[in-house]
């Protein structure tokens, strides 16, 4: 399974969340923003440009490496991390980048 839709399948359920998690949905859409900014994912356009699967997969496994290194598990709320992955998860879905996330 790739690394995308490997966060995808862990993070994507988070989105239920945004229905009754206001904080939580402006956290990740601020980290949606930051990630398409490193990505260089800039534009005029009205609509944001899909990401290169294969720059947001090599950036997600540099991410879930330094998690790694640092010891990070997944706590109950929301941390920077899971804002993070749950912000990848949505960029996935959102542009279809993994067909087997789309179908979920």
């Amino acid at each position: 399974m790739s690394p995308l839709a490997r966060i995808s399948a862990s993070y994507a359920p988070r989105f239920a969340e945004f229905a009754f998690e206001p904080g939580f949905t402006a956290a990740v859409d601020q980290h949606v923003a930051e990630v398409r900014e490193r990505l260089e994912m800039r534009g005029a356009e009205l609509v944001p440009p899909a990401p290169d699967p294969e720059l947001l997969a090599d950036y997600a496994l540099g991410f879930l490496d330094g998690l790694a290194e640092n010891g990070w598990r997944e706590p109950v709320g929301h941390d920077y991390a899971v804002c993070r992955l749950t912000a990848i998860s949505w960029l996935v879905r959102r542009h279809d980048l993994v067909p087997e996330a789309s179908g979920s």
